[in-house]
């Protein structure tokens, strides 16, 4: 994986937590109970990440990017898949995950926003 990164920059997310889903073979980062990526492998084993994001945003990317593909296993429209030996920048990436975590952060309750928000990091 080129992306060495990754896990360290989805938990340096407020609230942001990490589980191991077994069924799923796959390591899903959560906040506040919510996922906002996926880490595992495709049918072919070719890891990848999967992320929320706005759909406009979404089909641009996989535009540009040959390595960003409808979410594997996810609605297609709200998600996108990004292959971890592809060839997207890591600002894009960032960006990918940023815009993930915040329309996930957006669909939690206020309360829980307000939790989160007020300092209980990885709580």
């Amino acid at each position: 994986m080129k992306y060495e990164w990754l896990d360290e920059y989805c938990l340096s997310k407020d609230g942001a937590l990490r589980d191991y889903k077994t069924e799923w073979e796959a390591t899903r980062y959560l906040i506040g109970d919510k996922m906002f990526a996926m880490q595992g492998e495709d049918k072919n084993k070719k890891e990848i990440i999967t992320l929320k994001c706005e759909p406009s945003f979404g089909s641009f990317l996989r535009e540009e990017y040959q390595h960003v593909v409808p979410g594997y296993y996810m609605n297609k429209i709200h998600w996108n898949s990004v292959y971890l030996d592809g060839d997207v920048p890591d600002n894009i990436l960032k960006q990918m995950i940023n815009m993930s975590y915040e329309l996930v952060f957006k669909s939690l309750s206020k309360k829980v926003q307000k939790e989160i928000a007020g300092g209980n990091k990885n709580s």
